[in-house]
């Protein structure tokens, strides 16, 4: 065959008996091939983009893909929303057009998006906006910031949220409504501790609620009562707290939406990409008003009360319908408290309290019903999460999904166990065997760590926050927040899960250093492992082509500085879907 006039460029087929080929065709032939799949490259590269080059390429950083075959590049190409290579600087730079722009980032550290696992966002922006009672550490601190949000407010507001901590007064007394109706004589108040267990009402709010010293503590809840004269102390446990929150009047569509708007400024502020929110259908309205005028800056994955599980069987609606940046979850349900309420559910009674066991919460109730509904959400192809602490309540949910599982053992359920915070060491290796997602929070590891034997002892405290024996026995770790719980921070939580230094600085090698995990796990746990529990490991959780364009930029690089030094670490930028959404001060300034 010939492809011009030449005899020395003729391009030959060797065949039987001929001879090898001149060195100037062969040179040739190398020149074309060389041609043909340099053009293949660029061909792949711009077939990946649409046609086009790069419109925006991130070069000179320390990009962690979370690809375990090219972990750590130096430059990544994007086009609209979507990443097309990730590699060596000149290797990307050749993606350039004319019209691409360049972010430099001067030798600092990428990572996909950050996932966070466990949210309350809605409330997360409404707390925003609330009395802040989370750093009291006194009575009279406590006080004065209800008098001050009092004098805010017009006569007959409610003063709601708070996220308070009685552990952290001296002394670590629960605070009652003798505190607070000496400054909230026109305003009822209701203001949660923390954990979203136990609230503190005043008297005003206790009448508007018809509660008094003969209403009985409901199933799944307390009203906490004085011990000499039966009246209502203003605390209110679970679901007794249900008792006034019908009573609060709803915020007002415009007020939700400020909220969120201000909740999404705090996740980019914090390079979340892509929220799992624990929610209802109240907050999705407000989602899907702010996905429609194009406001949502960053992903959500919403899961609604277990107790709506009829609304989905009837509409049979799966596990992960919607739009890219808003989609159904599945179903949320609880089984007990939390530690801090004396309400999360153990075998054994509290150390500081020998009566106490804590409470099953109301979506136990009648018996049988979470069974129930969980077999009805598998039969549905539903995803659930719920909520266990204690140890005996994760030893009851453990053996109903262990049940349903083993009926059907080849379900890609992914199923999740929401805290799993204090397990017997039996019940740590039936998340691995059963694939049961912990959805776990390590920031509650550094905080609860500051008083936690005291209420449990130190013998139960060994099986505590176990990330590394969860790890160990095969479970796939998600990291979260619990946000407002704890701060809506990523660089927190991994901070919190490699050094596991308590709040108070009395464990500087670690509360339970056993259980501490690499800064590499933690990153996982907040990406890769994060996206696989909403389904989206093929769209996220890494910086590989084709996956979406989420990344955060961080200040330092977290994978090399001395550990202590991760909570001070300060994100840059935040990237979702190709765009910008977040921008410290002047970083962009390294753009051209």
């Amino acid at each position: 065959m010939t492809s011009s006039g030449k005899a020395d460029d003729k391009i030959k087929v060797e065949v039987k008996g001929e001879k090898h080929l001149k060195l100037r065709t062969i040179k040739k032939f190398l020149f074309i091939a060389l041609i043909i799949t340099g053009g293949i490259l660029v061909f792949t590269a711009c077939s990946q983009s649409g046609g086009k080059m790069a419109e925006l390429i991130l070069i000179n950083g320390k990009i962690w893909t979370g690809s375990s075959s090219s972990p750590e590049l130096e430059a990544v190409a994007i086009v609209q929303n979507r990443i097309i290579k990730s590699g060596r600087n000149d290797e990307i730079k050749k993606l350039a057009g004319p019209e691409t722009r360049f972010i430099d980032l001067e030798g600092r550290r990428v990572l996909p998006g950050f996932i966070d696992g466990h949210t309350h966002f809605l409330n997360g922006g409404l707390a925003l906006r609330s009395v802040k009672l989370r750093d009291c550490r006194s009575r009279e601190e406590f006080v004065s910031r209800i008098e001050a949000r009092a004098k805010e407010l017009p006569p007959g507001s409610w003063i709601l949220n708070g996220d308070w901590d009685h552990e952290q007064f001296s002394p670590p007394v629960l605070p009652s409504r003798d505190w607070i109706d000496p400054v909230t004589p026109e305003h009822p108040v209701c203001v949660n501790r923390f954990d979203g267990h136990m609230v503190l009402v005043n008297s005003l709010a206790l009448r508007l609620a018809g509660i008094d010293r003969k209403t009985p503590s409901p199933p799944g809840g307390e009203i906490v009562r004085d011990p000499v004269t039966g009246e209502p102390t203003g605390i209110l446990k679970d679901a007794a707290a249900d008792l006034v929150y019908r009573v609060i009047p709803e915020p007002s569509l415009a007020e939700k939406k400020e909220a969120v708007r201000a909740a999404l400024r705090e996740a980019a502020a914090n390079g979340v990409t892509s929220i799992h929110d624990m929610s209802d259908a109240s907050s999705f309205e407000i989602y899907q008003e702010l996905l429609r005028a194009g406001e949502l800056t960053a992903r959500l994955y919403v899961y609604f009360p277990i107790t709506e599980i009829e609304n989905f069987l009837r509409l049979k609606i799966k596990s992960g319908f919607g739009h890219p940046f808003l989609r159904l979850a599945g179903l949320k349900g609880f089984v007990d408290g939390s530690l801090g309420s004396s309400t999360a559910l153990f075998f054994e009674p509290y150390s500081d309290n020998p009566q106490a066991y804590g409470l099953l919460a109301s979506h136990m109730f009648p018996e049988g019903i979470m069974e129930k509904r969980l077999r009805q959400a598998d039969q549905a192809d539903l995803q659930v999460a719920i909520h266990a602490i204690g140890d005996r309540a994760n030893a009851i949910i453990l053996e109903i999904m262990e049940k349903i599982i083993s009926e059907n053992p080849s379900r890609d359920r992914r199923w999740r166990i929401e805290h799993c915070q204090h397990l017997r060491k039996s019940d740590i290796e039936r998340f691995g065997r059963l694939k049961i997602l912990a959805s776990v929070q390590p920031y509650h590891a550094i905080d609860d760590g500051c008083w936690a034997e005291k209420k449990i002892g130190a013998e139960r405290a060994r099986t505590t926050y176990a990330f590394n024996s969860l790890q160990k026995a095969g479970a796939i770790l998600v990291f979260g927040s619990d946000w407002t719980v704890a701060p809506l921070s990523p660089l927190a939580g991994i901070y919190a899960a490699v050094t596991r230094e308590t709040l108070d600085g009395r464990n500087p090698e670690g509360w339970i250093p056993e259980e501490k995990i690499s800064v590499e796990q933690a990153v996982k746990a907040y990406t890769i492992n994060a996206a696989l529990a909403e389904f989206s490991e093929k769209e996220k959780g890494t910086l590989e082509p084709g996956r979406l364009a989420d990344l955060v930029v961080l200040d330092r690089d977290i994978f090399r500085i001395p550990q202590a030094e991760i909570m001070k670490a300060k994100v840059l930028l935040t990237m979702v879907d190709g765009k910008i959404v977040f921008n410290h001060m002047d970083f962009l300034s390294h753009e051209r």
